[in-house]
């Protein structure tokens, strides 16, 4: 009897930690679009670039892209906290001002790393928004109340994620009108997560921090998708499902059949 009481315990602890958000009204527009991974890149746009945004709008697609806070206190767009990969040059982006931003070339194309506020400006609400949140040194607080402050008096339609759970906590206590999304993956599997304990990232990639934050979405790596927890949270809490990073046009159908939204990339989801 006492091993029952002990199982049924930890079944309504295991419930209640993944639990997440589905009444959100603003979920409504987000759904219909696919959203092209760091913007519409590839050929002469790069990642993350002005040009790989301005595609996006002009083919009509959603777009998902990455914020870090730079020293400033302003934001700029770029998936690597690191430098050297898009820009070839060393360094972090947190270390830099807004005037260095021109000076770090993406991809050894003509495009420089971007300003939040000018990817605001360039798509003015013509597609919906995907923001990830990338925090580092403990940032998480201060990225999220800057990139909220920022999108006060912003028309368009957007969601914010973070594979940060502090991220998404910040944002269910200060701002929870805005539609707010947990990133997730198998990290053991990948090896992702630096040097986190295996037990926390085992934690994250099942979600049991879902109950700090309550996520309306669960952005989740589309070859980890087969994930008690996440089907669990898609079952019983009706969370939608977002996946990443979808590269030929048999996974976008596979997810589009289960329900799930489409962050693209290297394929036309239009052929």
């Amino acid at each position: 009897m006492t091993l029952l009481i002990i199982v049924l315990i930890l079944a309504l602890l295991w419930v209640l930690a993944v639990q997440g958000r589905s009444s959100h009204p603003g979920m409504k527009e987000l759904r219909g679009w696919n959203y092209a991974h760091r913007g519409l890149h590839g050929n002469d746009a790069a990642e993350n670039s002005m040009t790989a945004f301005r595609l996006a709008v002009e083919n009509g697609y959603g777009m998902e892209f990455d914020l870090h806070l730079l020293k400033d206190g302003n934001l700029g767009v770029m998936h690597d906290s690191l430098l050297n990969r898009t820009t070839g040059q060393a360094g972090r982006i947190e270390d830099l001002y807004t005037q260095d931003l021109k000076n770090y070339r993406l991809e050894n194309t003509e495009d420089t790393i971007p300003q939040f506020a000018d990817v605001l400006t360039l798509v003015d609400g013509k597609v919906p928004l995907i923001i990830e949140l990338k925090p580092e040194d403990g940032n998480h607080a201060k990225l999220a109340e800057t990139a909220c402050k920022m999108l006060e008096g912003y028309k368009g339609v957007y969601c914010i994620e973070s594979f940060d759970p502090r991220c998404i906590r910040w944002l269910k206590k200060n701002r929870p009108e805005i539609v707010r999304g947990q990133l997730s993956e198998n990290f053991l599997r990948h090896g992702d997560g630096g040097n986190m304990p295996k037990a926390l990232l085992w934690a994250l990639g099942n979600l049991l921090t879902n109950c700090l934050a309550k996520p309306d979405f669960i952005a989740y790596r589309f070859s980890d998708r087969d994930n008690l927890c996440l089907r669990w949270c898609r079952w019983f809490y009706h969370v939608q499902e977002i996946n990443w990073t979808i590269i030929t046009k048999e996974e976008m159908c596979a997810a589009e059949s289960a329900g799930n939204l489409v962050i693209f990339q290297d394929f036309d989801p239009r052929l």
